[in-house]
């Protein structure tokens, strides 16, 4: 049974790399055109099973060739599908990525997959995992499934997540740009704290390359600084931070170390176009964080 369950979006995505973002009616020729797989929860799952952990990924796909191209997406690395959601031809996850060569930074466009409920197997998955991680589209549906058991649910606040109720959640992962949207412009410690009154176990919030920043309900706060390195593209590099955090949590280390080498997994998946082939394993990984 896998140790780490992710639940939510996956996509089939099509990478445009463009000297810089297009204005209005303004027509760009691409210097590159790639497609790929992406997702929040997706990805993270990936980033997870690159770093050695055993996981599954629930979530709709279409039941198409698309759908099959994003199974096996998941399947090559070694994530269980067995949970996957059928959706009708068309009706699965795309996106169309823009990604400006002249910052590194990425505009997208989704077509966001349905609503979708939990299978038996999805459940059964669920039902024994040790983290259950779920995104703005996984919320809804295992939400209903946890019952009080919500120590052992992460969550991805990347994108706003319906009707979220943190009390009793396990581990919270939002961004600093959304925190301080919703409760000022106070230091990193106070924005951080705002959660955790919430109800919230531990709260680890990204701020790009800045790094990240957490804080636990007992009090224990964590800095830890962004790595330096040359950016390809930000695409799904927040993704890749929560799976690779689970991953090194679920491998015993303690959260400022974990914290560290989630740093060192998003920062290393910056060095390619798409959101999942510049995921280190864990050797590459390890190997590097030490050397820097």
């Amino acid at each position: 049974m896998p140790d780490l369950v992710f639940v939510g979006s996956v996509n089939a995505d099509t990478i445009a790399v463009v000297p810089t973002l297009p204005g209005q009616d303004e027509r760009l020729v691409a210097e590159r055109i790639v497609s790929g797989f992406g997702g929040n929860a997706a990805t993270a799952a990936v980033a997870a099973a690159r770093l050695g952990a055993e996981t599954a990924f629930v979530g709709p796909v279409s039941d198409d060739e698309l759908g099959r191209r994003v199974e096996a997406s998941l399947a090559d690395e070694g994530v269980d599908t067995s949970g996957l959601v059928r959706t009708p031809e068309g009706a699965g996850g795309q996106s169309v990525v823009l990604v400006d060569r002249s910052s590194g930074t990425r505009a997208i466009c989704v077509q966001v997959a349905p609503d979708f409920t939990v299978g038996p197997a999805g459940a059964k998955l669920i039902a024994g995992a040790a983290w259950v991680h779920v995104d703005y589209l996984g919320w809804p549906a295992v939400r209903p499934l946890l019952g009080g058991e919500l120590s052992r649910l992460s969550v991805d606040a990347g994108n706003d997540v319906p009707d979220l109720d943190l009390a009793g959640v396990g581990l919270y992962g939002p961004t600093a740009p959304a925190l301080r949207r919703a409760y000022g412009a106070l230091p990193a410690r106070e924005l951080l704290a705002q959660t955790v009154s919430e109800g919230v176990r531990c709260v680890v919030a990204t701020d790009g390359a800045r790094g990240c920043a957490g804080l636990t309900a007992d009090g224990l706060y964590v800095e830890v600084p962004g790595f330096a390195v040359d950016v390809v593209s930000t695409l799904g590099a927040g993704d890749v931070f929560h799976g690779a955090l689970l991953a090194c949590l679920h491998r015993g280390m303690e959260l400022p170390e974990a914290m560290r080498y989630a740093n060192g997994a998003a920062a290393l998946s910056c060095r390619a176009i798409d959101g999942r082939s510049g995921i280190p394993d864990f050797a590459e990984l390890d190997t590097w964080v030490r050397a820097h």
